[in-house]
């Protein structure tokens, strides 16, 4: 049988390219222009003789050939990735890329301490940290972990906890409440101006409390809607309305009296951020080197069943 002129870089890129169903997003995956990605496949495809992928102005989608191709492909190269991480830790220490995929104050978070050491510790490592409001499928989208609210990781993953429980509180200005009587109960939100949340989907969030066991989910209603936690706050510091934002993000303007919370004892703790990562896939050296500066800087604490898997697994490999 001929051999066909093919490389592992062309077949990994029509992989990313058919899982983002985006020339642009694979080519940003690796690090290289839509253009040259684009040239890539056409060479593949006179190589192979048959049409891959087939393209328009707006989008791109495989073929019945390219569609098999990956299918068959996705297993070889997740084999092939792995035999790569096997003898990477035969290295003093570990090297190459590590993606993460975090909400801004998670990658706040990790920027605060723990990415500065983890750098310094393991100066062979590069973090391509992509931060996104929408939970994204790291699995899909090629990333090794991600970092997102408890309640919000996908119950199929490993977790370990970065972090104490967290809250969101509703905040205002003293100004604002000067002239409108602070709400006694949720359902007191009703008659106020309420700085809305615009979620990554388009849809508006809708603001939940509770109260000894007593729980309310509201649709309320102001002349302004945003889209960042930190502008909210201001917004709300400014006499805009009242704002429902995370703890964190609040306490600057709580210390210096910008804000005052409102309806504190409607809003209960929840889990806190927790950095997640599949557990049926070898876990990255890098990784685990991450999961051990965390570890180190006291940013992780046990997180019950699932912090015990954590270590399980990574005992194992």
């Amino acid at each position: 049988m001929n051999q066909l002129p093919l490389s592992l870089a062309e077949l990994r890129a029509l992989t990313l390219i058919v899982g983002h169903r985006s020339f642009r997003k694979a080519a940003d995956e690796l690090g290289l222009s839509a253009s040259t990605l684009s040239h890539m496949m056409r060479t593949l495809e006179a190589n192979l003789g048959v049409r891959l992928l087939n393209r328009t102005t707006r989008s791109v989608a495989p073929t019945a050939a390219g569609e098999r191709l990956v299918t068959r492909l996705a297993p070889m190269l997740r084999e092939f990735e792995l035999a790569v991480e096997e003898v990477n830790q035969f290295r003093d220490l570990p090297s190459g890329t590590l993606r993460i995929s975090a909400s801004e104050p998670a990658a706040r978070l990790l920027m605060d301490a723990i990415l500065p050491a983890f750098l310094t510790r393991f100066a062979q490592m590069s973090v391509d940290l992509v931060t996104d409001g929408r939970l994204v499928d790291i699995v899909a989208d090629g990333f090794d972990a991600g970092i997102r609210l408890g309640e919000s990781v996908p119950q199929d993953m490993i977790a370990v906890r970065l972090g104490a429980d967290t809250r969101f509180l509703a905040v205002a200005s003293p100004t604002y409440l000067q002239e409108h009587p602070a709400p006694l109960t949720p359902d007191d939100l009703r008659h106020h101006q309420c700085i809305g949340i615009r979620l990554p989907s388009g849809k508006p969030y809708r603001w939940e409390f509770e109260k000894h066991g007593q729980s309310a989910t509201l649709d309320v209603s102001g002349n302004l809607t945003l889209d960042n936690a930190e502008i909210m706050a201001d917004a709300a510091a400014r006499g805009l309305g009242i704002a429902y934002v995370p703890e964190q993000t609040a306490l600057r303007y709580l210390s210096s009296r910008q804000l005052v919370a409102v309806l504190e004892d409607w809003c209960p703790a929840i889990p806190g951020l927790f950095l997640y990562y599949p557990g049926h896939r070898h876990v990255p050296w890098g990784l685990r080197a991450l999961i051990e500066v965390i570890r180190d800087t006291g940013a992780l604490s046990a997180a019950g069943a699932w912090a015990s898997e954590a270590e399980t697994a990574g005992q194992g490999d």
